[in-house]
């Protein structure tokens, strides 16, 4: 074939994507359907804990525990949450022996609870990331000596152009800044590992901010406690009701 029946050949085909846009777009709405039935355990959570959550299935061999990932993006439209998390679980609800939500309550105002209370599944416990990996009363402490902290954890800190520069498009308007973070006073790195890497590029960001930096390791808290405990249900089918938030 020469260059021009070849560049033709291209054309159609991307004018046929476009004519046909749904032939070419997979159902993320119905991903579960493919899927055998399964006695795994499945985890519906947010991208930002991701790695965490893949890390401590690796470390301690729960290969009865599959996870899927909603995008960590949804941070910035939080009442979106609910919504997704109902397509997935209705997708998956007859696809797994149990489902585990995999976000704290996360700026949702109750919906996610009441989605969870319908479909008679657990989350994880708090009101957000930051508290279930700090602690409770820790947080609740950083919080009376700074109400306005500004928390970050490693993915945050590894992703934070992307999901918050450019997410909230303070690269483009420099004015946001300002807006945005105008009742900040402190930055708070939560690390679930001790990188230094990751810890000098956190104080680069309070700087850029003009924000007060903070570091504090708190390891994986509440997040390996829940995933252990539900873990150690599957195995040895005990009841603990410490997985309810």
């Amino acid at each position: 074939m020469n260059m021009n029946g070849l560049e033709n050949k291209r054309r159609r085909g991307r004018n046929s994507r476009k004519a046909n846009p749904e032939k070419h777009t997979v159902s993320h709405e119905k991903w579960a359907e493919r899927l055998e039935p399964s006695d795994k355990i499945l985890i519906l959570a947010c991208g930002a804990l991701s790695k965490e959550i893949s890390t401590l299935i690796r470390l301690n061999g729960w290969n009865h525990l599959q996870t899927r990932y909603l995008p960590a993006k949804l941070h910035h439209s939080p009442e979106k949450i609910a919504d997704q998390l109902r397509i997935n679980l209705q997708s998956a609800k007859t696809k797994f022996s149990k489902i585990f939500i995999g976000y704290a309550d996360c700026g949702a105002g109750g919906k996610l609870d009441s989605l969870l209370e319908e479909y008679k599944v657990q989350r994880l416990p708090g009101a957000h990331c930051y508290e279930f990996f700090s602690g409770k009363d820790s947080f609740a402490e950083m919080m009376d000596q700074e109400p306005g902290s500004f928390f970050l954890t490693d993915f945050l800190v590894e992703v934070f152009d992307k999901l918050v520069w450019q997410g909230l498009k303070i690269d483009r308007h420099p004015e946001l800044l300002k807006i945005y973070f105008k009742h900040y006073k402190k930055l708070v790195y939560l690390a679930q590992v001790e990188n230094p890497v990751l810890q000098t590029q956190a104080d680069e960001i309070s700087e850029r901010l003009g924000l007060e930096y903070e570091y504090r390791f708190t390891g994986y808290g509440e997040l390996e406690h829940s995933l252990s405990a539900l873990a150690d249900k599957m195995k040895y089918g005990k009841k603990n009701n410490n997985l309810l938030a």
